[in-house]
């Protein structure tokens, strides 16, 4: 029987996959830092092997993207430890070299077991759940994407792939550009917030701003210029197009952000 392991199982695609393996009847394991089934630490060894024991399929996440191999050193106890299957939450850019993410990439990819590799755009979630979150709580959302366009894509859409890969042979070797079906700017997206009950408004500012925003913040000044040299990707026009992938995976279209934010809770926000 297959004993599955959902790696950020806290977070917000790992709680949705280990939800929907559950409803499902699976034996799942997830596993983080704090509140899951099994603690497991990326930065402490010891504590790979038994939230491993007796894993034979795994969803692996990067829960804080930094530089360092210890995603892919995991990985390789992994299927070390008997694991086939694997589905990876990657990036899109990961296959440079110089990408947090491009030693996990390449050890999924080189390996003997089944792999799926999702390289997810934007989350619509990120409004909600994410980095976004008390921004638009308080009425203004302030970032430096200018008016640049990008096909948010719903976090429970990536859960329902994930869990395929994670279910059924049918997505070996795949990887897949997850995007939802249309791209809109983040007025637009702001907009349709708006409509649905929670009140934002969106303002482009300079990635200068931003930096100095986020440092204020407490957020260390490389990290600071390096998120805003990744929404100010998007206001130059490098927000990314749509992609079928969800459907190709699925057989039904990739959610709207419209619907996303129409099924949101105004109270909670």
């Amino acid at each position: 029987m297959t004993k599955y392991l959902v790696l950020g199982g806290t977070g917000t695609t790992g709680r949705r996959i280990a939800d929907r393996l559950r409803s499902a009847g699976h034996d799942v394991r997830t596993a983080s830092r704090t509140g899951s089934d099994v603690r497991l630490d990326l930065d402490d060894p010891s504590t790979w092997a038994p939230a491993l024991d007796g894993i034979t399929a795994a969803y692996l996440v990067e829960p804080t993207v930094r530089p360092g191999d210890r995603l892919a050193r995991f990985t390789e106890l992994a299927l070390a430890s008997g694991v086939r299957r694997l589905v990876l939450l990657s990036a899109s850019r990961a296959s440079d070299p110089d990408h947090p993410l491009h030693a996990v990439e390449q050890t999924v990819r080189g390996c003997d077991a089944e792999w799926t590799i999702l390289h997810p755009n934007w989350f619509a979630q990120n409004f909600t759940e994410g980095p976004w979150k008390n921004a638009v709580r308080s009425g203004t959302l302030a970032l430096p994407a200018g008016d640049g366009r990008t096909p948010f894509i719903d976090a429970d859409d990536i859960a329902d792939v994930a869990v395929a890969a994670l279910t059924t042979a049918d997505h070996n070797g795949r990887t897949y550009d997850l995007t939802g079906p249309e791209a809109i700017t983040f007025t637009e997206a702001a907009d349709q917030l708006t409509e649905a009950g929670i009140r934002v408004e969106y303002v482009a500012l300079s990635p200068a701003e931003y930096t100095e925003q986020q440092v204020a913040q407490g957020i260390p000044r490389p990290g600071a210029e390096l998120l805003a040299d990744v929404l100010t990707s998007i206001a130059n026009g490098h927000g990314g197009e749509p992609t079928a992938d969800v459907e190709q995976a699925l057989g039904r279209p990739a959610r709207t952000f419209k619907a996303f934010a129409h099924d949101q809770d105004p109270t909670s926000s």
